[in-house]
């Protein structure tokens, strides 16, 4: 059985390709957005993102992902209460299919690239199975 995702409301406004453009382009997030095309499910988890940036602070992975999700980059896959697994995540991040589809018009965060470099990561036991977890379905 498929979790079920709960996703936060954001209001009806449009996707914005300039301020996306504006945010996927800053440095930090550019390699949280690389790391997010790269991740074998295309959707990791702070954790996942935490241990594959290693100088970044889990809170500081989090406040980047939240200009990513306010500006329709990236949004929320959430396991909803009944379907959490005890001591693993249950937020997962994705490139919306907006900017997914903006992103291949310019040639930014190709998958196929982003996924070797994401392979070539030497992973803990722990970051495996947190890998292995099913991905909440999104809809946009």
């Amino acid at each position: 059985m498929e979790p079920q995702t709960r996703e936060p409301d954001h209001g009806d406004e449009g996707f914005d390709t300039w301020r996306a453009l504006q945010e996927a382009t800053d440095t930090p997030r550019a390699d949280l957005l690389s790391d997010i095309a790269g991740h074998p499910k295309g959707a990791p988890s702070v954790e996942e993102l935490a241990y594959v940036n290693p100088d970044k602070s889990e809170d500081a992975i989090r406040r980047h992902l939240r200009r990513l999700v306010d500006a329709k980059v990236v949004r929320v896959l959430e396991v909803v209460p009944g379907n959490r697994r005890r001591d693993f995540p249950n937020k997962f991040y994705t490139i919306t299919d907006e900017a997914r589809a903006l992103f291949d018009r310019n040639g930014l965060f190709p998958r196929e690239a982003w996924q070797r470099q994401y392979e070539a990561v030497e992973k803990t036991a722990r970051i495996r199975d947190v890998e292995q977890m099913p991905r909440p379905a999104g809809k946009d």
